[in-house]
């Protein structure tokens, strides 16, 4: 049976289409595919921490991907046989920071870069809320405090300035709008709403990325 389909197709000149590997196509049709990198990395980490940070890139084989933090390059690291790769990174101080992963093009794949993945980096700060008895009162950025009013007062903060603030597996992001706290050495006033949002007592520490 086997020597008549050959025979057949000697004769009418039809050559059966060679067989070809899963992620090979771009090398046999001299283009170059598509490539793709997936960015994985803790959201969460404090200062002095080291911060894992993964990924793969398709199509796999070896290929050299440099991860960057914050703009800065972390390093620059050869993926294994299926792509993946792993860094790790010294979280500096706290903040918020963008993690990208840039693999470079190859003879059958186009250059990629990832999604950006934010980590915020905490450091702690004392803290303790603000509210009863100030309600209708004007803030010092502008706003009327009300048991909903969301915000915190920092002493030297420029008003509207964005703060990410953490406690017991709670995170909120809030701005900037009054002065204070003026007791002790904390250095936040959370108001009744953010205090409920993160589940905070009356005075204690919270984690903070400013």
């Amino acid at each position: 049976m086997m020597i008549t389909t050959g025979i057949a197709a000697a004769a009418t000149g039809t050559v059966p289409a060679p067989v070809t590997e899963p992620g090979t196509e771009a090398t046999t049709s001299g283009a170059r595919a598509e490539s793709e990198v997936m960015l994985r990395v803790a959201r969460h980490a404090m200062a002095g921490d080291k911060v894992k940070i993964g990924g793969r890139v398709r199509p796999g084989g070896p290929r050299w991907v440099t991860i960057a933090v914050g703009g800065t390059k972390v390093k620059t690291v050869r993926t294994s046989k299926d792509g993946s790769f792993g860094v790790r990174w010294d979280a500096p101080g706290s903040g918020i920071y963008a993690a990208t992963a840039t693999a470079r093009g190859t003879d059958r794949a186009k250059r990629a870069r990832s999604r950006a993945q934010q980590v915020n980096v905490y450091r702690p700060a004392e803290a303790s809320y603000y509210g009863p008895g100030l309600y209708g009162n004007g803030t010092a950025c502008g706003q009327t405090l009300t048991p909903a009013t969301v915000g915190v007062a920092h002493k030297t903060l420029p008003c509207g300035t964005k703060v990410t603030l953490r406690h017991r597996a709670r995170t909120v992001t809030v701005r900037v709008i009054d002065r204070g706290p003026y007791a002790g050495n904390r250095e936040y006033d959370l108001t009744a709403a953010v205090r409920a949002k993160l589940g905070f007592g009356t005075t204690g520490t919270v984690l903070t990325t400013r």
